[in-house]
């Protein structure tokens, strides 16, 4: 190690973090807010000069960056750009923990599990739930997966980004239920933005839509939590789809009225007929006096 590069490796508390996207910026002054020496590397160097300004260390190549620190937390555009960045820096991740918190699939999460172990790194997939602003508050949580031992070795720096929610040991978890959180939060939003679409066509503004749009997502949750005796997911797991409350048949009437109307206005009739469609395919199967839950049934297709 030559004498920058020592100079780098400051303490057992040091991180890196490589990717300085809004993410990697909040995470890296979370991490100096919170005691940690951060050794910061981008692509695009001058996307550090904040960071750095605030106390972070800048590392001239990913091989500086890695070896700066045993914690090296990524925050990358998905996890192909791990391999193009970390690839001529493998001899470095020896005895090291990658933490990348990159958006991808959960197949691409174990194949980059695998292939930091075979250069002798740990590794532990993460998916922070908030957005860059959020980072570091109360309201953040961070879900992991990988080697529990790992997790819990670093569970201090960790805590400082959001609350650590650990799922298990195979390290596609944490990214299944990143995109499984974003397949519900990217649904809403686009529900949101066809109802605003409807209402406008008659007349209706935006900031006179949007609130009682909200209002009624944010009841959601309550809605599901009451019409179930235990916890919401119960009687899915136990194959249960009693019809008492809201059936397949009655839901389904709905989304035909809501792709009628939609037509008629003239809108995208994408979302609707996508809805449509679950409803449709669990009456042809015989389960229209079924509770609308039946719907995963076609959901989940041949599996």
């Amino acid at each position: 190690m030559n004498e920058r590069e020592n100079s780098i490796r400051k303490d057992d508390r040091s991180a890196t973090v490589i990717g300085l996207g809004p993410m990697g910026q909040a995470m890296t002054r979370t991490l100096l807010a919170g005691g940690h020496p951060v050794t910061v590397w981008n692509r695009t160097a001058a996307r550090a000069d904040g960071v750095v300004a605030d106390g972070a260390t800048p590392a001239a190549t990913p091989k500086e960056a890695v070896e700066a620190s045993d914690l090296v937390i990524l925050s990358l555009t998905d996890y192909r750009a791990m391999y193009d960045i970390l690839g001529g820096a493998t001899a470095s991740l020896a005895g090291r923990t990658l933490v990348n918190l990159s958006s991808d699939t959960p197949d691409r999460s174990r194949e980059a599990a695998a292939w930091a172990e075979g250069h002798g790194a740990a590794f532990l997939t993460g998916g922070v739930m908030v957005p860059a602003p959020m980072v570091g508050t109360e309201a953040a949580f961070v879900y992991y997966s990988g080697r529990e031992r790992v997790m819990e070795s670093h569970r201090a720096a960790l805590a400082l980004l959001g609350a650590p929610k650990y799922l298990g040991g195979d390290p596609g978890l944490a990214q299944m239920m990143y995109q499984a959180q974003l397949a519900v939060f990217l649904t809403t939003l686009s529900g949101l933005m066809h109802a605003t679409a409807m209402l406008g066509s008659a007349g209706m503004k935006a900031r006179e839509a949007l609130p009682e749009l909200l209002s009624s997502a944010d009841s959601i949750g309550d809605i599901l939590r009451a019409g179930e005796e235990n916890a919401p997911g119960t009687a899915l797991d136990a194959g249960e789809h009693p019809g008492d409350l809201s059936t397949v048949t009655m839901m389904g009437a709905t989304s035909d009225h809501i792709v009628e109307t939609s037509r008629s206005l003239g809108l995208d009739l994408a979302l609707p007929l996508a809805v449509q469609g679950h409803y449709r395919r669990a009456i042809e199967n015989g389960h229209g006096g079924d509770n609308w839950t039946r719907i995963i049934d076609s959901i989940r297709g041949a599996r």
